[in-house]
Order: C-alpha cells, then sequence, then structure tokens
C-alpha cells in the first residue's frame, strides 16, 4: 500500500507553520491551509479552551486525512507569560511621568491601577528595574514596592488594553518555565497525540529537560525568547529537539537590534547539531489587516530563507488575521523564489552534522553524491526519522523523499527542511526497495528515464528501527526496462 502524503508540487525546502485561531477553525478554511502549503499547525494554549484545541486537532487530521497530506500538529506551552488584568472599558491612557501601579490583588483596572497575573512580581522588582507593557509599546519604572503593590512611573506612556503582555527585561524571575496550566496543557495534548510540543519562556537546559520528561517520546522545541536562554544557547541545543527564534519577547528583553544576530547564531548553532530551527513571530505582521505584506516583511522572510531556517512561522496572520489563506500563499510565494534563485544556490548552508554513526556517514555520503553528480532525488528510508533528519540536516541540493510506514514519523519530518513523506509498505530486499523508490519518484513526477537518484536504507533488520548503512546509486530506468543503476 502506498499513500500519496503530500503532492511536491512545489517542492520548496523551507516549511510554512500556520497559527489556528478564530479566523482559521473551521474545516473548509483548514482544508484551504492546507491546499496552500500548510505544513505544521500550530495550537496556540495561550487562548483557548482544551475543547478548542481538540476540535482544531481533529479537524487538521481529518482534513490532511482527505486531502493525503501529511501535517504536523505543535502544541506551543503558554509558559509564565505575565500579563495586566481588566481595565474598565477595556483599556485606559497611560500619562507620562504618572504615577501607575500594578498590583497582585484582582482590581479594576483605571488609569492609576491594574492587577497582573504574576503573583511574585512584589518579589522579583526593585526600584529602578524597567517593565514593558504590549510588547514594549509602554514602558514604566519601579518607583517603590509595598505588600501586594508595584509603584511605577509611566516613562513612555499610551493606550494599555485589557490582558497585554508584560516584560522585565534584565530581572530573573523566580516563576519556573513549567507553570501548573502547562503541566496539564501537556498532559491533555500528549494524550491527543501531538507532534511536537514547543516550550515558552525557556531560560535553562533543565526546563528543557523537566519538559522532555513530561512529554514522553514527543519532541520539544525550545524558544528562545529570553536573553538567559541566549546566554546558555550551546547547554540548550545539547537538551533540545528543535529551537524556535521567538523573535518578539526576545526582541522587548534583550532589544530589538540584538534580533538579527542572534537569530542567525540560532539557526547555525542548531544546524551543526541537526536541530531543526523555526523563525517566529511578526514575519508577515502586516497580513493581519492588509491583502499583501510590505517588503521589509518580504525581505525578513527571504533571509530566514537564506540563513537556512528549516520552518517560517505564521502566528496573528492566519490565527486572527484577515488573510489567512492569503498569508500562506505569499509566504510559500516568497520561499519559492528565493530557492530557485543563484544566490540560493551558490551559498548554501551545508553543516558538517557532530555525531558518529552510520547512519550520518551515510546520510553525508549521499548529500556528496547528489551535490556532485547532480542527482535529482534522494530516497531515504527511515524508522524513526532520524536518516531522513541527518540527511534534510546537511542540506541536499536534490529533494529528499522520506519513505516510512509510520505516520507519526513522517509528520514529524514534515517540520524538516526539503523533505517530502511517503507513507509505504516495508519491502524486503534491495530489489524491492529500488523498485518501490523508482516508482514513487516517478509517480510524483520527481524524475523521468535517464535521471540519477541515491537511495539509503538499513539492512541489518528491515522489520524494526537499525541503523542505515546501505547506498544505493541508480538510473531511472525507461518503463520494462530492466537494467539500471550507475
Amino acid at each position: 500500500m502506498m499513500t500519496n502524503i503530500k503532492p511536491a508540487t512545489a517542492l520548496q525546502k523551507a516549511k510554512i507553520v500556520a497559527t489556528l485561531g478564530p479566523a482559521t477553525s473551521d474545516r473548509q478554511t483548514v482544508r484551504r491551509l492546507i491546499e496552500a502549503g500548510l505544513d505544521v499547525a500550530r495550537l496556540n494554549f495561550s487562548h483557548g479552551t482544551l475543547d478548542d484545541h481538540r476540535r482544531m486537532f481533529e479537524m487538521v487530521r481529518e482534513q490532511a486525512d482527505d486531502l493525503g497530506a501529511t501535517v504536523g500538529i505543535l502544541a506551543d506551552l503558554c509558559g509564565p507569560k505575565i500579563r495586566v488584568g481588566h481595565l474598565r472599558g477595556g483599556q485606559a491612557k497611560l500619562e507620562e511621568g504618572a504615577r501607575f501601579t500594578l498590583t497582585t490583588q484582582e482590581v479594576e483596572g483605571d488609569e492609576t491601577k491594574v492587577s497582573t497575573s504574576y503573583g511574585q512580581l512584589p518579589l522579583d522588582v526593585r526600584p529602578d528595574d524597567r517593565i514593558l507593557l504590549d510588547d514594549g509599546l509602554l514602558e514604566l519604572v519601579v518607583r517603590s514596592v509595598e505588600r501586594d503593590d508595584v509603584v511605577c512611573e509611566v516613562v513612555i506612556g499610551g493606550v494599555l488594553r485589557d490582558k497585554k503582555g508584560m516584560n522585565i527585561p534584565g530581572t530573573p524571575l523566580s516563576t519556573p518555565a513549567l507553570t501548573d496550566k502547562d503541566r496539564r496543557d501537556l498532559a491533555f495534548a500528549r494524550d491527543l497525540g501531538v507532534d511536537y510540543f514547543a516550550l515558552s519562556f525557556v531560560r535553562r537546559p533543565e526546563d528543557v529537560v523537566e519538559a522532555k520528561q513530561l512529554a514522553g517520546d514527543i519532541p520539544v522545541i525550545a524558544k528562545i525568547e529570553k536573553p538567559e536562554a541566549v546566554l546558555s544557547l550551546d547547554a540548550i541545543i545539547e537538551v533540545a529537539d528543535g529551537l524556535m527564534v521567538a523573535r518578539g519577547d526576545l526582541g522587548v528583553e534583550a532589544g530589538a537590534e540584538k534580533v538579527p544576530l542572534i537569530q542567525k547564531r540560532i539557526i547555525r548553532d542548531a544546524s551543526l547539531k541537526g536541530l531543526p530551527v523555526i523563525v517566529a513571530t511578526q514575519m508577515l505582521d502586516s497580513m493581519i489587516r492588509n491583502p499583501r505584506p510590505t517588503r521589509a516583511e518580504v525581505s525578513d522572510v527571504a533571509n530566514a530563507v537564506l540563513d537556512g531556517a528549516d520552518a517560517l512561522m505564521l502566528s496573528g496572520e492566519t490565527a486572527s488575521g484577515a488573510y489567512p489563506i492569503r498569508a500562506i500563499e505569499e509566504m510559500a510565494a516568497v520561499i519559492a523564489e528565493v530557492e530557485g534563485s543563484e544566490l540560493f544556490h551558490k551559498n548554501p548552508v551545508r553543516p558538517r552534522i557532530d555525531e558518529y554513526s552510520f547512519s550520518n556517514a551515510i546520510a553525508r555520503a549521499a548529500v556528496e553524491a547528489s551535490n556532485d553528480l547532480g542527482l535529482k532525488a534522494l530516497a531515504v528510508y527511515s524508522e524513526t526519522g532520524h536518516s531522513a533528519a541527518l540527511t534534510s540536516a546537511a542540506r541536499p541540493r536534490s529533494a529528499i523523499v522520506a519513505f516510512s510506514r509510520h505516520p507519526h514519523v513522517l509528520r514529524r519530518l514534515a517540520l524538516r527542511w526539503g523533505v517530502i513523506p511517503v507513507l509505504a509498505d516495508w519491502v524486503e530486499g534491495v530489489s524491492g526497495v529500488v523498485a518501490q523508490a523508482e516508482q514513487e519518484l516517478r509517480r510524483r513526477g520527481l524524475v523521468e528515464d535517464g535521471d540519477d537518484i541515491a537511495i539509503t536504507f538499513g539492512m541489518q533488520d528491515m522489520s524494526g528501527p537499525g541503523r542505515t548503512d546501505v547506498l544505493k546509486l541508480w538510473r531511472v530506468r525507461a518503463e520494462g526496462d530492466k537494467k539500471g543503476g550507475l
């Protein structure tokens, strides 16, 4: 049995992650997202109920199965996101130079005070600490701490709205990365069967280790959005299953001017370990309101592709924006344009993965052969997805077609750069593998008669997980021709 998991039309290598929300909460819209190029759907546990997330999960699975597409699902945990509480009338005007109090007591907010979701605030801050509200649009400075109240002076004023976020740059917070809510959400999403978790506000490698212990065999992606995480990046990379450059809070906490270079460093360092990297936040932000992105946003997407990101993420653009389908189409168009350029092919990102294994040696050899010989495709047989991930990390020019009999393995590979997942029955013997790979690549329009390909697989135990230890070079035969090989 061979299932057409996802047609390889554009063959774009960088993947698209999109957040589901009120604008994308019905079956027809989810279906159109997948048709437009969605690779991974993000469930944002900072918003919505568990019933909402269950319904979204089931819709994605249903529509992907109906379309014969492989779509991963990422559960993004809220983390200790600090927010202000309710304001009378939904907003308040904060005047520069005025006093404004943040309190842990439940109060109806106004121009002089507002409650906060962070009960430890009076214990963590000191006079002269900066507090930023609403992604840094408003700025306060702490003047005094009085029991449950933090009395501030408004340095940069403006309109503060209900439930907006709060950042305290430069101040270590005592809250753990995994809150009680996160633990409940993680258990719920694990039981649903999501394909990835994203852990918010990681500060130390221990945060990731704790989440992985609760996640079981589901990979955990560390969101880099705190300066402490940047300082501990090497240690976090050693334990995480992937990274996300969460540029919103990172820009507020570390300074927006530092984000571009941090982004490049994260992509570079993670790629040396073969970890997938997602670049997120405000990629096409103006498309929440407008049918076309700005030129600056297009350049931002293009540069993330050139940097070597595995995936690019849409947030409000698809969760609550007016043009969710168009946002995915615009992102896909930019990716295709960049990946088809001479610059992309002349300056490829091709890291040498630091792993001593047969699988890595075979993956590297296959990619070298692909680039030296101009192979049209790499067919990678993978029980766990590891061999396909190593091949992806080496960034070959040719298409990577990953064969597996396990749907959950293929859904996780949907996040990996350049990987086209294919669900297929397991076959025995070299001749069976070659025949199956040749037939599927031909059926997808990836190869024609006389094209050269590489096939990698393992011979230790074809009935279970094992190391990849065979590289087969092959010339696609004309129909009925018994001869092949290189």
